[in-house]
């Protein structure tokens, strides 16, 4: 069984706390006391594969990868992109982080700001937060009905699959924090000056709508999981862990695609640099 098969969201598949701690991979998930070290090195290990593999997705200029990050706050987007995809070379890649739409954006569809953001052929291109916003918070604050709601996810599924038939591969990241986690990170943040900058007043105020969060994510990630672009709900309460569970679905997928260098040219074997 894969890494990815452990994390696959399924039918069935329910939000709740008690998973958000969970530890499947690792020394963690064989050793009565988990030596985060080791699993560190194995996550920068990780990590230094997929830059590695990135660099032949670039030359061969042929597929595109796009890695969707979906969490609560503080669940860990900024630091998934720094643990697990910090080695790659930023030639190739690039990060995207959608906050609220700006007038221009809500001018159109919801998806125009998405799709100017994906991937060309051979990059890489991580979503911290996507068009999932627009089935989620929209949903949570009564901004869109139910009916609406159903729309967006047959919308998204048709978008979803557009993409992967011409070309991208498409992996999304349930961020699963628990409450009691989230609490302790906002805490931190408050406590520590050096990290204000990192607290928004808003997450408290969206903190007060956890249940209904919970419910949205379970729903969206139920409609919108299929094989061409699956879910994974990752346990976020520890960052070690999360970080090694995305490096190895990630360095499994890049692995599955077979990627090769561009044939050699012969007629460069003629050439000479004076």
């Amino acid at each position: 069984m894969t890494v990815a098969d452990l994390f696959r969201v399924g039918k069935g598949f329910q939000v709740k706390d008690a998973n958000a701690n969970k530890k499947l991979v690792g020394t963690a998930a064989t050793e009565k006391n988990a030596d985060k070290a080791a699993d560190k090195l194995a996550t920068l290990k990780l990590a230094e594969e997929i830059s590695d593999l990135q660099n032949v997705l670039y030359a061969a200029h042929d597929r595109k990868l796009l890695i969707i990050l979906q969490g609560m706050d503080t669940s860990g987007k900024d630091g998934t992109v720094k643990g697990v995809f910090g080695q790659i070379n930023p030639l190739g890649a690039r990060t995207v982080a959608f906050k609220a739409p700006s007038t221009d954006e809500k001018n159109h569809d919801y998806l125009w700001r998405i799709h100017k953001e994906l991937p060309g052929k051979g990059e890489i291109t991580i979503f911290n937060r996507s068009h999932y916003e627009d089935v989620l918070i929209t949903r949570v604050h009564d901004w869109i009905d139910q009916a609406e709601c159903k729309r967006r996810y047959a919308q998204i599924r048709d978008f979803e699959r557009m993409l992967a038939e011409t070309g991208t591969v498409i992996l999304k990241f349930f961020l699963h924090i628990s409450k009691a986690e989230q609490k302790v990170r906002l805490e931190e943040r408050l406590a520590d000056p050096e990290k204000h900058w990192k607290f928004d007043p808003q997450d408290l105020v969206e903190r007060k709508y956890w249940d209904a969060y919970q419910e949205a994510y379970e729903d969206a990630l139920q409609a919108t999981d299929a094989d061409h672009a699956p879910w994974y709900a990752v346990p976020s309460d520890s960052k070690t862990q999360r970080n090694l569970v995305i490096a190895s679905i990630v360095q499994e997928k890049l692995l599955s695609l077979k990627l090769k260098y561009p044939p050699s040219n012969p007629e460069y074997s003629k050439l000479k640099v004076e």
